[in-house]
């Protein structure tokens, strides 16, 4: 134990120090950990307790991405507070069962509690509900079994999904393993801030409709995953009740800034979505594997999931008293509600709140940094706590410019100080920096804009001499 607490301090300690990045040499450490390079379990040998951890802490770690450093501004970022580590080693220990409410009624109150909080949070009311998952791609699978079960029974083949170009992949993966074909998917243009376009969603569900198919759901981001954009969540609303759809809210990114008032403001009407995806793991700060699915009528989700065999106890239909199993996917699972309701406890929501707040701040400073830099265009301004920009060369054509900005790309990345990340836009290629770490600080983020300016001014120089 005193081994390993000490190599977990110096892993937070030196975390501001650390690279962003680091994968060179990738295959090479890789194969270390190939069970055919390490004594076989199955001929009675066994690798020592300092050399597992000198395997793990000082030879695998160290080449991957940062992820929980301060640096770590990619896709979208996980701080992993120690708070919930703690909260994993205590639930471990302990090893109760925790999708039946007769097995450890204690605890799945407390984790009820957390879902109970979370649902007031979106201004749920009585008789909603959920389930803390594993994160935000199994929260959408059980959300489109759930409107499925729930707008169209059985004779499911002909409902068709709404989505924009900014869903998650999840959302496509979930409507496949639900049974859906890919075609009954229609994914939507954008607006100019990378919005569902309401007009566009509305021509499409009439026509379905007229075609002989079922429309039963509008899929909604309050974050995507690109942009960070939040469609209009209160019109969504108002178009969903018109038609008799299903509407579910990705907030898997954003869905915390609910707990500030900039965020609230940004997700008005999301009370009125059927179901909401969040992502603790992002926006709470705790480790991965931490997701939630909330919705405003539980019974929904019991329909589509319930389920029983003579192995099992008695089970309940008591909203008060969830047997998570009959609400979810899993019948075996870890005890999650601990790392989510001890970080809470001890910090408080307003640290929570406040962190949330700093990174809406950042985000916009940011962008106005970059608005000083000459040729840097803003592709989308920060609506949360993302934004995305590219370099602009006039004299180059469209291959050229995406070219251009991979090198800027990778040229920011080289330093190690920050890691950012990229994506596609019909054919542009832009920077995307998402702030969503509570070690990311002021500090990091005039790291980040020095970098930014010296590759610019390292790209440009290489293009013009080649």
């Amino acid at each position: 134990m005193t081994e390993v607490t000490e190599r977990v301090v110096r892993q937070l300690e030196t975390l501001p120090d650390q690279p962003a990045s680091d994968v060179e040499g990738r295959d090479a450490v890789a194969a270390l950990a190939r069970a055919d390079q390490w004594p076989s379990v199955a001929a009675g040998t066994t690798l020592g307790f300092e050399s597992a951890l000198e395997l793990v802490f000082d030879r695998l770690a160290p080449k991957s991405f940062n992820n929980p450093g301060p640096g770590f501004l990619a896709y979208v970022p996980g701080g992993g507070l120690v708070h919930s580590a703690l909260a994993d080693l205590i639930s471990n220990v302990l090893n109760r069962y925790l999708t039946v409410w007769e097995a450890a009624p204690g605890l799945v109150q407390l984790e009820a509690n957390v879902v109970r909080w979370f649902c007031r949070m979106f201004g749920y009311g009585p008789g909603s509900g959920g389930y803390l998952s594993s994160g935000g791609s199994l929260a959408n699978l059980s959300a489109v079994a759930a409107a499925r079960t729930d707008k169209l029974g059985e004779n499911f083949l002909r409902g068709t999904i709404y989505a924009s170009a900014q869903a998650h992949h999840s959302v496509l993966k979930a409507a496949s393993l639900a049974g859906f074909p890919s075609r009954n998917v229609r994914t939507l243009d954008v607006d100019d801030r990378f919005r569902l376009r309401l007009d566009e969603l509305e021509r499409r569900i009439e026509r379905d409709a007229a075609d002989g198919f079922t429309p039963f759901l509008v899929v909604a981001n309050a974050g995507s995953t690109d942009f960070g954009a939040v469609d209009p969540l209160g019109e969504l609303a108002d178009l969903c009740s018109r038609h008799g759809l299903w509407l579910h809210v990705d907030a898997a990114y954003g869905g915390f800034f609910a707990l500030t008032e900039r965020g609230r403001d940004a997700f008005s009407g999301i009370d009125r979505a059927d179901s909401i995806t969040l992502d603790p793991h992002k926006g709470l700060f705790l480790p991965y594997g931490t997701g939630c699915l909330v919705v405003r009528d539980v019974t929904t989700l019991h329909r589509a999931h319930a389920g029983t065999g003579d192995y099992m106890p008695h089970l309940r239909d008591d909203p008060d008293q969830p047997d998570f199993c009959s609400l979810s996917p899993e019948l075996s699972r870890g005890f999650r509600g601990l790392r989510v309701w001890l970080p809470v406890v001890m910090a408080g929501v307003e640290a929570f709140r406040d962190a949330l707040d700093e990174k809406l701040d950042l985000a916009r400073w940011a962008a106005d940094e970059l608005r000083t830099i000459p040729g840097l265009e803003i592709v989308a301004e920060p609506q949360l706590s993302i934004l995305a920009f590219r370099l602009e060369s006039p004299d180059a054509d469209p291959q050229q410019n995406r070219h251009l900005n991979q090198r800027l790309l990778e040229a920011i990345n080289r330093r190690r100080r920050v890691y950012m990340s990229g994506t596609r836009f019909g054919e542009r290629f832009v920077l995307r920096i998402c702030i969503l770490n509570f070690r990311t600080h002021k500090d990091r983020m005039e790291a980040c804009l020095e970098d930014i300016r010296a590759a610019v001014a390292e790209v440009r120089t290489t293009s013009a001499t080649g």
